[in-house]
Order: structure tokens, then C-alpha cells, then sequence
């Protein structure tokens, strides 16, 4: 039939074709689907974030571990005996390790504007005579990161090589990085001190001891990070040992 309108049956001009196209990736998913590619990010994301987690609670419960149960301190003598305050039973620790000739010197480091060796050798039941010459106050620090700067300065004058670290148990990790960091070629040794806090028999169920070692933990990582001077506002320690 020629002349008239091309019948249902007549083939396709050249080029067509009666196959429906290929569907695109859009028209594949289901509205409001996620990609395959997506969900398999999305799965990775979740993975890592609980292995992050589970991280974070395991070197939290270590950390708690060692809190609780500080290694005791080693024998031997050492040049001088560094007390980081914050408790009144790290500065008589201190003062026993003296009277015990466990080192010639002790610097208390981080003690108050206005406290003096007469005062603190006092609070601590002794008398400052016994120590004169001995005891070294530092007053410049007012963070843990500012300890670690007085003890290094201290040390570089005074030519102390190796020194006894006396804090809590609790603080110990955290200074000592600090300290290593600002006295590399130094021994340091760490004396840990038990928190009264955390020896109390109920010590586990009450919501202080908690926020203190967590609060504690937090400031480690920072530390850790090298965030301690700049997310960390400087602070006396509360006594808490």
C-alpha cells in the first residue's frame, strides 16, 4: 500500500527500535533507597565507629585498672623528689621520702601564691627547720602541662638527672607524659600516691569517683594529643588524694 499512512505492522524507520530503553540507576532504586555503594559506606562507618568505641571504653578500663591498683613504688635513691600538689597526701608523701633520705632535695611544684615552705612543712606535721636548704616551693604552675615546665626548669638549674614523680595514682599517666615530654634526657620515676578517694570501700558506686576518672581520662587523650594547651584551661588541681 503506497500513499497512505504506514500500518502498525510496517518496520521502524531507520535508527528506531521497538526495545524499551535500558533503565538508569535512578529509575533501578526504589524511592527513598540507598545506593549499594552507599550502604556499603554506611556500614563502614558504623564499623569503625564501634571499633572506635570499643577502644575508647577498653583504654578507659585500663586506665581505671591502673588507678585503682598503682604498681608500687621502686626502691633506690635518686637526686631529687618532685611533688606535684593537689592533695595534702602527696606533700607528706614527699616529706617522708625526704626525711627517709630517699633523695637530698624535694621541690613541691604547683603550690599556692601565698603558701610557703613554713606553712606547707606545717599543714604536713613537720618542722621547716629540719628541711632548710632541702625544699624547693614552686608556685609558676597551674596545670599539669605547667608543672611539667617548673620541674624542667628546676631540674636544668639545679642539674637533677633523675627525679622521683610523687602525684595520685589517678594523675600519674598524665603527668608523666607531660613531664617525658618536657625533660626527654631525664629519668623519671614514678612514685604514685592512692587517692583516699578512690580507697574508700563504696569508692566504685559513687558518681564522683566516676566524673573524677573520667574527667581524668579525657584530659590523658588530649594530653596524648598534644591538645592539653590549647583545649585544657590551666587550673589548680581540686585536692583529691
Amino acid at each position: 500500500m503506497t500513499g497512505g499512512k504506514r500500518g502498525t505492522t510496517d518496520p521502524p524507520p531507520d535508527g528506531a527500535t521497538d526495545e524499551p530503553a535500558p533503565p538508569t540507576l535512578a529509575a533501578s532504586v526504589p524511592p527513598g533507597a540507598m545506593p549499594p555503594a552507599g550502604r556499603k559506606r554506611r556500614r563502614w562507618r558504623a564499623t569503625l565507629a564501634v571499633l572506635g568505641l570499643l577502644l575508647l571504653l577498653g583504654g578507659f578500663a585500663a586506665f581505671v585498672r591502673e588507678a585503682l591498683q598503682a604498681a608500687p613504688a621502686p626502691d633506690g635513691e635518686t637526686d631529687a623528689i618532685v611533688v606535684l600538689t593537689g592533695g595534702s597526701e602527696r606533700v607528706a608523701t614527699g616529706f617522708r621520702l625526704l626525711v627517709e633520705d630517699r633523695a637530698p632535695r624535694l621541690l613541691i611544684s604547683g603550690a599556692y601564691p601565698e603558701a610557703d615552705l613554713a606553712e606547707i612543712a606545717a599543714a604536713a606535721g613537720h618542722d621547716p627547720a629540719a628541711f632548710a636548704g632541702r625544699v624547693a616551693v614552686g608556685h609558676a604552675a597551674a596545670s599539669t602541662r605547667g608543672n611539667a615546665a617548673e620541674v624542667a626548669a628546676w631540674a636544668r638549674a639545679e642539674e637533677m638527672r633523675t627525679l622521683r614523680i610523687v602525684t595520685a595514682g589517678y594523675h600519674m599517666p598524665r603527668a608523666m607524659l607531660e613531664l617525658r615530654r618536657a625533660m626527654p634526657t631525664r629519668t623519671l620515676v614514678p612514685h604514685p600516691v592512692p587517692s583516699a578517694l578512690l580507697r574508700a570501700p563504696d569508692a566504685l558506686w559513687r558518681p564522683k569517683v566516676w566524673l573524677l576518672l573520667a574527667g581524668e581520662y579525657a584530659r590523658y587523650l588530649a594530653a596524648r594529643a598534644g591538645l592539653s594547651g590549647l583545649l585544657l584551661v590551666p587550673r589548680r588541681e581540686a585536692p583529691a588524694a
